[in-house]
């Protein structure tokens, strides 16, 4: 493949690459297929003043630029053609009926030129092989012999115009050398350009991505870190504040409920002593309202402070001032409710201590 001449496009010099790698070498250049132009626009100017040089066709000519070339670089079919007069080649359109008379498989021919909206390109035969020589490719571009009919029947469906070149080519290295050897093409040619454009989109995603991993990854995680442990922290504190209310809750009702249960007790030995009935039915196992139970609180204070009065007057004759003062509180007044707590703790455990002197005297 190396020895095949493929110049790549230029400008808009596709009409020169054409002929270029139809002749397998730098055969024209632009200086020269400009000054074809030029000859062929002084050809026209002359037809046209033959009609008289005052004539208005004739001033219409002058006023209109060149059919021949453009300053991007553009040649005609006629300069092509011209060109090709040199080396004693021409030209037959492809589908024309004076061709497709003749009925001549394209497998056949040597070599075929197309054209689309001011772009021309070569399609040869080198030793056995076909090549297509798009100065827009890359490189060459290998079509098998069962692939040209179908190659250029596309073309021409795609609005191409495909000319016939005939005549005998000059002699070239790469059709000589492929007379002896077959090509094989693993990769077809890209376009000029696809390479640039795919490393310029990589490179857009791979900014996009590392912009993205930017975004989602912080540049230092011990704030993200520290913000964690706080928020943690704070979970924990309020966690165990709710545990500690529900901890005093528990608490308080332990000690209103081992106060009743000494209740009952004193008031089962105080009923034996002064013969004070009294029932054992305060079955807590009943819902009380917060209502109901401070009722019962304030009126379980006010009965202990008359038992231990009279317990006190019995046995001891002399009430101690702690106790007295204690008990001579309002339980009920605007006492909180962990006053109430240690009122009743003092309460349950003064009980005790007189329950057990009591029946120790006994």
């Amino acid at each position: 493949m190396e020895a095949i001449f493929h110049e790549r496009q230029e400008g808009s010099l596709c009409a020169q690459h054409c002929l270029n790698n139809l002749l397998q070498g730098e055969y024209f250049s632009p200086v020269e297929l400009s000054s074809i132009a030029q000859q062929l626009d002084e050809e026209e100017r002359i037809r046209m003043a033959e009609g008289g040089l005052s004539s208005e066709e004739y001033r219409t000519f002058l006023q209109q630029p060149s059919g021949n070339m453009d300053d991007s670089g553009f040649f005609s079919i006629q300069v092509i053609s011209n060109a090709l007069k040199v080396w004693g080649l021409e030209l037959i359109l492809f589908n024309s009926p004076e061709y497709q008379r003749l009925g001549i498989d394209p497998i056949n021919e040597r070599s075929f030129i197309c054209n689309y909206k001011e772009h021309w390109f070569t399609v040869r035969k080198l030793g056995k092989q076909w090549f297509n020589l798009n100065s827009l490719l890359t490189g060459p571009e290998l079509i098998s012999d069962t692939y040209l009919a179908l190659f250029l029947a596309q073309l021409q469906q795609e609005g191409y115009s495909i000319f016939v070149v005939k005549g005998d080519l000059p002699d070239c290295e790469a059709d000589q050398l492929l007379q002896m050897i077959r090509v094989q093409q693993m990769q077809r040619p890209k376009l000029i350009g696809e390479d640039t454009l795919q490393s310029k989109d990589q490179r857009v995603q791979k900014a996009d991505l590392e912009q993205a991993l930017d975004v989602s990854q912080p540049f230092d995680g011990t704030g993200m870190l520290d913000e964690d442990e706080e928020n943690f922290q704070k979970a924990l504190a309020l966690s165990r504040q709710e545990i500690d209310m529900e901890d005093e809750e528990a608490d308080l009702r332990r000690a209103i409920q081992l106060s009743m249960q000494g209740s009952q007790r004193t008031g089962l030995s105080d009923s034996c002593t002064l013969n004070t009935p009294h029932s054992a039915a305060t079955n807590q196992s009943e819902s009380l309202t917060s209502e109901e139970l401070r009722r019962r609180r304030q009126a379980y204070f006010e009965k202990q402070q008359q038992l231990h009065q009279q317990c006190q007057n019995q046995d001891f004759h002399d009430v101690p001032t702690t106790s007295s003062n204690a008990l001579g509180t309002d339980p009920g007044g605007d006492m909180s409710e962990e006053d109430m707590l240690q009122a009743a703790m003092n309460m349950s455990l003064e009980t005790v201590r007189n329950s057990l002197n009591t029946e120790e005297k006994k």
